[in-house]
C-alpha cells in the first residue's frame, strides 16, 4: 500500500510538473506571439509612415508640382511633309520653281514648317525621299529620310555640323551658339546668316501656377539663382525649378543670349520639390506641340512685363524678346539654287510663305 501510494503521488506529482510545464510553455508561445506581432505591427506602421511621408513629401508634391508642362516633346514630323495629302503645310500662289541642282534643306524641331512648306511650294514631287520608301513614325530626327532627300531633320545642334561639313545646303534655325561659330572657324568655314522671320521666344509654366507674368529682370534674377521660390514673384511657397536645354539647341543659345554675360546657375537641391519655369519658341509650343495656336491644356505662356506674346505684339516689336531665324548656308557653296532661293524667301511671296506657315515676316 505503501509504495503503492507512493507511487500513485509521484505519478501525480509528474502529471502535476507536466501540466505546469505545458502551461509555461503555452504563455511563451503567447508572449512570443505578442512580441512577433508587436514587431509586425511596428513595423508595418513604420512603412506605412514612411511611405506617407514620401507620398506628402515626393508623389503629392511632385504630381502637382506644376513641372510637368516643361518636359521636352518631340515634333511629329509626319504633320509636315512635303507632296503628301493631309499634310499641315500651307500653300500659296507663285510662279517660282526650283530645278536642277536642288538644294538640300535641314533644320530646327521648330522649323520645320517653314522648310517644309518651302519644298512643298517650290520643289519638284519626288524631291523627298524615305529609306525603305515610305515615311517612319519612328523619325524623331530624320532617321529614314534617304540621303538623296532634298529635306532632311537633324534639329539644330546636328544640322549646323551638317551646313559646315557640306551634307546640307540651308539650314534654317535660330542664331548659332559660340560652340557652333567655333567648329565652322576651326573647319575654315565662313557662314551666312540671312533673317528671314521673327518669332517670340516665350517662357511658360504649368496651368495650375497662379502667376500669370514676370518681368525680364525676374526672369534673369531666377535663372541667375537670386530668385529661388515663386512666393517671390507673387506665388505660391514653392521652390522654383528652371528648366533648361539642350547645350547647343536653338532655344538654349537664344536664353544664353537673353542673359548676356550673366551665367545661369545651378538648381537649387530644393528645385526637385518645385514648380518649373520653361522656355521655348512660340509657334513651336503653342502650335506645333499644342493645339492650333492655343496653348496645351498643361501649359501656361507667361506675360512678359505685362505683354502676351502674339502675331501683333511680335509685329510691333512690343513683346520684349522677339528673335529672328535665318537661312544659313556656306558662303562657298557652289550651288547658285541657294542664294536663289534665299532671295525668294526675302521676297514678298517668300515672306507670305513664312507667314502662312504660322510665323511672323520681317516686314
Amino acid at each position: 500500500m505503501f509504495a503503492f501510494a507512493a507511487d500513485r503521488r509521484g505519478n501525480f506529482a509528474g502529471k502535476t510538473g507536466k501540466t505546469a510545464i505545458r502551461k509555461k510553455m503555452i504563455q511563451m508561445n503567447r508572449k512570443r506571439l505578442f512580441r512577433q506581432s508587436s514587431i509586425l505591427l511596428l513595423t508595418l506602421a513604420l512603412f506605412l509612415g514612411f511611405n506617407g511621408s514620401l507620398y506628402r513629401l515626393l508623389t503629392c508634391r511632385l504630381t502637382n508640382n506644376f513641372s510637368d508642362s516643361a518636359q521636352p516633346k518631340m515634333v511629329d514630323v509626319g504633320r509636315y511633309l512635303p507632296f503628301e495629302a493631309g499634310s499641315d503645310l500651307p500653300k500659296i500662289h507663285t510662279d517660282f520653281r526650283l530645278t536642277g541642282d536642288l538644294p538640300v534643306l535641314d533644320g530646327a524641331a521648330a522649323l520645320v514648317p517653314v522648310y517644309a512648306a518651302v519644298i512643298e511650294n517650290v520643289y519638284p514631287e519626288g524631291s523627298v525621299t524615305y529609306e525603305g520608301g515610305v515615311f517612319s513614325d519612328d523619325n524623331y530626327y530624320g532617321e529614314n529620310f534617304a540621303p538623296d532627300s532634298r529635306m532632311q531633320y537633324r534639329n539644330t545642334v546636328r544640322g549646323y555640323k551638317a551646313v559646315v561639313d557640306g551634307t546640307a545646303d540651308i539650314l534654317f534655325s535660330a542664331a548659332p551658339s559660340a560652340e557652333q561659330k567655333q567648329y565652322a572657324a576651326e573647319k575654315g568655314v565662313e557662314l551666312v546668316y540671312v533673317p528671314i522671320g521673327l518669332e517670340a521666344f516665350v517662357f511658360f509654366v504649368n496651368g495650375q501656377n497662379p502667376v500669370d507674368s514676370l518681368t525680364t529682370a525676374q526672369i534673369r534674377d531666377i535663372y541667375g539663382g537670386r530668385i529661388r521660390n515663386w512666393r517671390d514673384v507673387g506665388g505660391p511657397d514653392r521652390p522654383i525649378n528652371p528648366v533648361t536645354r539642350l547645350k547647343g539647341s536653338g532655344s538654349q543659345s537664344v536664353m544664353d543670349a537673353f542673359m548676356g554675360d550673366r551665367p545661369i546657375q545651378g538648381k537649387s537641391p530644393l528645385a526637385l520639390f518645385g514648380a518649373s519655369l520653361g522656355y521655348s519658341f512660340r509657334f513651336y509650343l503653342m502650335d506645333m506641340v499644342g493645339a492650333a495656336g492655343q496653348e496645351a491644356p498643361d501649359v501656361k505662356v507667361l506675360r512678359l512685363n505685362g505683354v502676351y506674346p502674339d502675331r501683333e505684339t511680335i509685329r510691333s516689336g512690343e513683346y520684349p524678346i522677339v528673335a529672328s531665324f535665318y537661312a544659313v548656308y556656306r558662303a562657298d557653296d557652289p550651288n547658285k539654287n541657294v542664294k536663289k532661293l534665299v532671295d525668294w524667301l526675302l521676297s514678298p511671296e517668300g515672306q507670305t510663305l513664312i507667314e502662312a506657315t504660322g510665323y511672323v515676316p520681317l516686314g
